[in-house]
This record gives structure tokens, C-alpha cells and sequence, in this order.
């Protein structure tokens, strides 16, 4: 018998955010009706991640939603998994197909190699979350062919609107690639932040990109092998 699939996420008020996790959580279940998949979420939302561990037992395998190691994985997930006794996945990021989406993202919002890309982070108080981050720019950056900046809406690392200031040149556009897993107020902010162009989150209410689908699967099978091999918990 497989073993349940926990797709923890932050959680959200914004109900177009509530929508594309679902819809995030929906895909991973078309692509693999084998598993039972539930869902959690670690703020905001309910159920919490404790509550549907409770019922899923030592036998579940999380997968957080998440695209950074910061707070709420190395303390919110983890407390959870190991009071559970359960696996944890780590954060999606970074991951090549993350990386593939963002550029694609660049493309469709009308990005060109002749602007100056900023990779916009939501940012986490967690120091551990900024290698993901920056990480992430670099594999953009080789795909786009062009450096890519870095800058955070809130938590550590150089913020936003200071990027933003310094990346201006005459008669040459910023554009930010949002790091952001769903619309919402992290979205709502970089969109008012001053950039001439943004992209949409990495679900931007169509259906979820088959990339992220798989990514998601692919950190459970990695995160169950590993079990299954003696490994524990990979951290994020």
C-alpha cells in the first residue's frame, strides 16, 4: 500500500490563492491516483499540518509547498514531522524545472534579454532560506542568458524596492520574476513595488505547469526512497 502524500503550503486568505494550491494539489492527484493525497497547511488555513498527520500516521510522506527552507520548515514542518514520526520532503526550491518556469514566465509577460531581471523573493526571518533563493536566480540567470538580481519583500536579504533603485539605467526596463508560489499579498506587493514589468506567480490560476506537478511527486518518491533506505528525514 503507498503511502499517504501530504502537500503541506503556508496557507492563504486571498481566495485566489486557496484556488491555485488546490488546483496544485488537485494535479498531483490526477497524475498519480495511486497515492492518497491530502492536504495541510501551517498557518491561516485549516486543516493544520499536525491535525492531518494525527490521521495519516508515521507512515506519511510531506511535501512542503513551499519555496524556500526558511521558518516554517525548519520549525513549522519539522516539529509536525517529527511529533508524527512521519517523513519530510524538502522545499521545492532549487529545482531546474523552477528555474525553466520563471524564464518561460519572463517570456510570456514580455520580458527581453536587454532588461534587467530582479528575482523577487517573499524572503523568510531564516538565514537558511537565501541559498534556495539566490541558487535559484543563478540557474535563471543561466537560462535567461543574462544576470539575474535578487530582492526580498520582507525578512532577510537586500530588499526589494533597494534593488529595484539601484538596477535603474536609462532607457532600460527592470523586470521582476516573482518567486511566489500563488497570488496573494505577497504578489499584491510586488506588483505595486515600481518594476515596469511582473510576472505571475509560479501558479497564476491556469492549470499548474506539468513541471511543478512532477516536481512535487518527485520530492516524494525521493523523500520515500530515502526512508525506505534507511536515510530518515532529508531536511530542507
Amino acid at each position: 500500500m503507498s503511502r499517504p502524500l501530504v502537500a503541506v503550503s503556508h496557507g492563504t486568505r486571498d481566495p485566489r490563492g486557496q484556488a491555485a494550491i488546490r488546483a496544485l494539489v488537485g494535479a498531483v492527484r490526477r497524475r498519480r491516483p495511486d497515492l492518497d493525497v491530502r492536504e495541510a497547511f501551517v498557518d491561516v488555513q485549516a486543516p493544520d499540518l499536525g491535525a492531518v498527520l494525527d490521521r495519516a500516521g508515521p507512515a506519511a510522506v510531506v511535501v512542503p509547498l513551499l519555496l524556500a527552507p526558511g521558518y516554517h520548515v525548519h520549525v513549522d514542518v519539522a516539529r509536525a514531522v517529527a511529533a508524527a514520526g512521519a517523513v519530510a520532503a524538502p522545499a521545492l526550491a532549487p529545482d531546474d524545472g523552477i528555474a525553466a518556469v520563471l524564464v518561460d514566465r519572463l517570456r510570456g509577460c514580455g520580458a527581453g534579454t536587454d532588461d534587467t531581471v530582479v528575482l523577487a523573493a517573499a524572503g523568510s526571518s531564516d538565514v537558511r532560506a537565501r541559498p534556495a533563493v539566490e541558487e535559484t536566480a543563478c540557474r535563471v540567470a543561466a537560462l535567461w542568458g543574462a544576470p539575474v538580481e535578487v530582492g526580498c519583500l520582507g525578512g532577510t536579504g537586500e530588499p526589494l524596492h533597494a534593488v529595484l533603485a539601484r538596477s535603474r539605467r536609462p532607457r532600460r526596463r527592470v523586470v521582476c520574476a516573482a518567486m511566489l508560489m500563488a497570488p496573494g499579498f505577497f504578489h499584491d506587493r510586488l506588483r505595486s513595488a515600481g518594476a515596469d514589468l511582473v510576472t505571475g506567480p509560479l501558479l497564476d490560476g491556469r492549470r499548474p505547469d506539468p513541471r511543478l506537478v512532477g516536481l512535487v511527486v518527485e520530492r516524494y518518491e525521493a523523500a520515500l526512497a530515502a526512508t525506505l533506505a534507511g536515510s530518515g528525514v532529508i531536511s530542507g
